[in-house]
């Protein structure tokens, strides 16, 4: 499997939606901040408008983002595009985010089914295959994308293969996972996800582990120590200063932004 998505050293840091710390989720801002503080890999979801243009937003509602009523996919791009986030920030369309940002890795979360597809056109547009992750809570979304690329693209399990993968890295250690890396929450239904040997033993079927999202010192200088690949996190100062602390933080030399769309 091409694992170019993948090829930074260990562990890095994951800006979730961009991170919070100087811009609304979701918006160049944000992901301008992670940008200029190091960081190469950004976490995005997207949704498609009502002409089909693909935008960094995870609710399927602008409610609790912009105030407005009625769902992304009501919207065509040309109204969207006129809606700013606290009074200033637009929301972003992921192929510009892909120009915007030409060294970034970008983690992507489909959160509707008519997404892949578009997704799957906006990567091959911009040429961005090994610049890409896909993972997602449906299954079905990451095969779909995966079927469009092959083995090239670096996908995450959802819930269903996740249990696949656990149980080959207990007991199928010769098995070849369809995925890159596995990202995940330290805790599911209450069983906690974080032990050593369950690192190391994803690690040995040549995946990567990452976890998400975690916005505390101390749970991050903890999985670290238990050999995490990647923290996926808000707090996008505070991780860069942790890794910094350990003698871990290794900085992109990613461009900045040229223009806002």
């Amino acid at each position: 499997m091409d694992r170019s998505f993948l090829d930074f050293p260990t562990p890095f840091g994951m800006a979730h939606r961009g991170g919070g710390n100087s811009a609304p989720e979701n918006t160049v801002g944000a992901f301008s901040h992670a940008v200029d503080l190091g960081y190469r890999y950004l976490e995005t979801d997207v949704l498609p408008t009502a002409d089909g243009v693909l935008v960094a937003f995870h609710d399927d509602d602008l409610e609790r983002v912009t105030g407005l009523q009625g769902r992304i996919s009501d919207y065509r791009w040309a109204e969207l595009s006129e809606v700013r986030i606290e009074g200033i920030h637009g929301i972003p369309r992921l192929d510009a985010l892909f120009e915007l940002f030409p060294d970034a890795r970008f983690n992507v979360d489909p959160k509707a089914d008519d997404a892949v597809d578009l997704l799957v056109e906006v990567i091959r547009a911009n040429d961005a295959v090994d610049r890409v992750c896909i993972g997602s809570f449906s299954e079905d979304r990451v095969k779909r994308a995966r079927a469009a690329f092959g083995s090239r693209l670096c996908t995450s399990p959802g819930p269903l293969g996740l249990v696949q993968t656990f149980t080959a890295a207990l007991l199928w250690p010769r098995w070849q996972p369809p995925y890159g890396c596995v990202q995940m929450p330290t805790r599911r239904y209450g069983v906690p996800l974080t032990g050593r040997w369950l690192i190391r033993r994803l690690q040995r079927l040549g995946l990567q582990v990452h976890y998400w999202t975690i916005n505390t010192e101390a749970e991050m200088i903890d999985l670290l120590d238990r050999g995490a690949d990647a923290i996926i996190t808000d707090e996008t100062e505070l991780l860069k200063r942790v890794l910094e602390d350990r003698g871990q933080w290794v900085a992109s030399s990613g461009d900045q932004p040229r223009e806002s769309p």
